[in-house]
């Protein structure tokens, strides 16, 4: 099964991150985390992206705030699929952040997720994953029954509440 590489842009996008790395987690997908900054450490970010091309990765995680441009970096150095995740962080509540991800010129594209998304932009990669892997397409159908379930159950015990 094909890696999915999350970078995040500094440590305090971590809560975030941990959200994607346990969705991944829970479907069997492997993944790898990184810190890079696309202004601070380019040259970094381009080692990890190539290094993860070569290590036959299928996607990237790219999770940031503020000016948010980690991810159109990643898309500009790979053709892989790169989803950004925007981070709520500065005065605009992650607004910057995804404009940022969401405006990214014509042929450099980037899937934007909802603003601290990362387990949104986790189960989009699964899926794009699960176009040639049969095993996850299995878990993430498991994965949709288990929430359907949980719903089910939530509904049960309010209309159990209710009829006392």
């Amino acid at each position: 099964m094909k890696k999915v590489v999350i970078i995040m842009g500094s440590l305090s996008d971590e809560p975030v991150c941990r959200e994607a790395a346990n969705a991944l987690e829970e479907l069997g997908v492997p993944h790898a985390v990184r810190v890079c900054s696309a202004h601070r450490t380019p040259v970094a970010l381009r080692d990890i992206v190539f290094g993860a091309e070569k290590a036959d990765a299928g996607a990237f995680i790219c999770i940031a705030g503020m000016a948010a441009h980690l991810a159109g970096a990643v898309a500009a150095l790979s053709v892989l699929p790169v989803v950004g995740v925007p981070v709520a962080s500065g005065g605009l509540g992650g607004l910057d952040a995804l404009l940022s991800t969401a405006q990214m010129p014509p042929g450099v594209p980037v899937a934007a997720v909802a603003v601290n998304g990362g387990r949104n932009a986790a189960l989009l990669c699964a899926q794009m994953l699960a176009i040639g892997d049969g095993a996850l397409r299995q878990a993430l159908k498991a994965a949709r029954a288990g929430m359907a379930q949980k719903i089910t159950e939530q509904d049960a015990a309010l209309q159990a509440r209710l009829s006392d």
